[in-house]
Parts: C-alpha cells; sequence; structure tokens
C-alpha cells in the first residue's frame, strides 16, 4: 500500500519503520519539516516529506499526532480522497490535551475526531504501549501475540487498518464500530495491559464507560508520582502491571 503517516512519536517512529520493512511505500511528515526527521525514523524505507505530501495519493493515512492537534489538520484531510482510509492512534488525556468539553461529557473520543476531521475514520494502535509495540511485535500465528483492537465503521477503513496491524506484527481484533471505541479507550480492560487475541473478547466486554476516566486519572497520578514529572516513561514492565492492576 501506499502510506502517509503524519506524526513521528513513539508510535509514529515504529508505524514508519515497521509498515516500510514490510515492503509498504511510506511517506512521513511531523510540524517541523522533512529535514527535522531522524535517520533511525527512516531507517527501513521510509520517506521524510510535508505533511500535505504525505496525505496526497496514498491509499491509507495514519494519524499519530495528539488528540488536541487533530482538528489543525482537518484541512488537509479534507483533500484526502472519499475512498482513503483514514487510521487515527490518538488518546485523550486532559493533562496533556486541556480539557475538552464533549469528551469529558460522555462523547466517545473517536467520535469526536469524526466530527472535526469531518469524516470516517478507522481506530487502531491507540491500546498498545508505545515500548510493547517497539518491542512485542511477533510472526503471526505466534503464542502469545498481542491483539491490537481496530473500530471503524466502513468495512474498506477496518479492512486497511487490520492489515496493516498485522504487518506491524500484531494480532488485528474486530473491536465493532466508531461507537464502541470508547472499549478501548485509556482506562478501559484492553488499555495498554498486552492482551492476546483470545483475552480481547472479554477486556472488551468487561469495560464500563463511567469508569474509564477515573482509571485513567488513577493511572496518570501513578505514574507522574513514580517518575516525578509529567514527561518521563517508566519502565515499560510497570505500565502493563499498573494498568492490569487497574482497569481490568
Amino acid at each position: 500500500m501506499k502510506i502517509g503517516i503524519l506524526g513521528v512519536g513513539h508510535i509514529g517512529k515504529t508505524l514508519t519503520q515497521r509498515l516500510s520493512a514490510a515492503g509498504h511505500d511510506v511517506k512521513v511528515a511531523n510540524s517541523r519539516g522533512p529535514h527535522t526527521i531522524e535517520a533511525d525514523v527512516l531507517s527501513s524505507g521510509g520517506r521524510a516529506v510535508t505533511a500535505a505530501e504525505a496525505a496526497a495519493d496514498v491509499d491509507v493515512v495514519i494519524l499519530s499526532i495528539p488528540l488536541i492537534r487533530l482538528p489543525q489538520v482537518a484541512p488537509l484531510i479534507a483533500a484526502v480522497p472519499a475512498d482513503t482510509a483514514v487510521v487515527d492512534t490518538s488518546n485523550y488525556y486532559p493533562a496533556r490535551d486541556g480539557r475538552i468539553e464533549a469528551i469529558d461529557a460522555g462523547q466517545t473520543e473517536s467520535l469526536w475526531v469524526t466530527e472535526h476531521l469531518g469524516r470516517p475514520i478507522a481506530k487502531a494502535w491507540n491500546a498498545i504501549g508505545s515500548h510493547s509495540f517497539a518491542t512485542k511485535d511477533r510472526p503471526a500465528g505466534s503464542p502469545g501475540r498481542i491483539a491490537v483492537p481496530v473500530a471503524a465503521d466502513r468495512d474498506q477503513d477496518r479492512q486497511a487498518a487490520m492489515a496493516l496491524v498485522e504487518d506491524t506484527g500484531f494480532d488485528a481484533f474486530h473491536a465493532g464500530t466508531l461507537a464502541d471505541s470508547w472499549r478501548q479507550q485509556p482506562g478501559a480492560p484492553c488499555y495498554c495491559t498486552d492482551l492476546t487475541r483470545e483475552e480481547m473478547p472479554d477486556a472488551l466486554a468487561a469495560a464500563e464507560a463511567e469508569r474509564l476516566p477515573r482509571r485513567r486519572d488513577l493511572a496518570v497520578a501513578a505514574v507522574q508520582e513514580r517518575v516525578g514529572d509529567a514527561t518521563t516513561n517508566p519502565e515499560a514492565k510497570y505500565i502493563v502491571r499498573l494498568n492490569r492492576a487497574l482497569f481490568m
């Protein structure tokens, strides 16, 4: 596939490397210009381009930027053909994004995104931690292979996202529609808990919408207490243990 990726944070970097290595034609952009994208991001064949170039003439656009910045790329996404799949990897964290009234009132994050982009999306790679994503990929059929939930309203978006999840080394799991995607938001049992395909159905079913924000905020507070600030990531094993303890 021809893929454009906006964002080269922890998830965007791994997406660029993994999907390029899988044989896809990958263009990647950030907000600071192609000359600022480091060589290791492009080590598997991805090409650094402008944001406009990344979204042009591709089969899939992947948005790997903070949720609060998604409305800023809406004009760019408006120019993307309707049959191009747009995949969003973001999550809502008030400590980073500021308070978003609609989401705080219960609107599913993915539906907020579709409203601000003005088009359907698929939700994928939001429910796996960046360290697990970078280090725990396995070939298809491997015992204990981690599953990644994928939600979408359009079959074509879901199929594209699920195929690419498989190409990044994880089991793609059909998690329902965008209205259902709250079940893979921060605070949910499947969120960054490294579950297998067999464990995923029970985790999705066990999610309780009203408890997600509280659990999300408890996890953020625990991480900040451990590392002393809001920007440093703690050790990866701690994150999975913490989320399993709080969310499951």
